[in-house]
């Protein structure tokens, strides 16, 4: 923080403040794998990317829901056989 330097100011700001997350990997010491949280990340984009045409924020948070949290098909009023 002593620099003169803008830009270095902003990155130890931001080392600072993400500090708890930074520590949380030195302390799990590799046993969370990276393929696990790129796994979760593309499956959060593709359900997101579906839910492109839904016309409000809480229909495609209940979409995320639903896909990130395995929840069961809501009961419908038609029956399809």
């Amino acid at each position: 923080m002593r620099s003169r330097i803008e830009p270095m100011k902003k990155i130890a700001k931001m080392v600072r403040r993400h500090q708890p997350l930074i520590l949380n990997w030195f302390r799990a010491k590799g046993t969370v794998s990276a393929g696990v949280v790129e796994g979760l990340d593309n499956k959060l984009k593709l359900t997101t990317r579906k839910a492109y045409g839904f016309r409000t924020f809480k229909a495609t948070e209940i979409a995320l829901y639903h896909a990130m949290g395995d929840l069961p098909d809501p009961e419908t009023t038609h029956k399809f056989f």
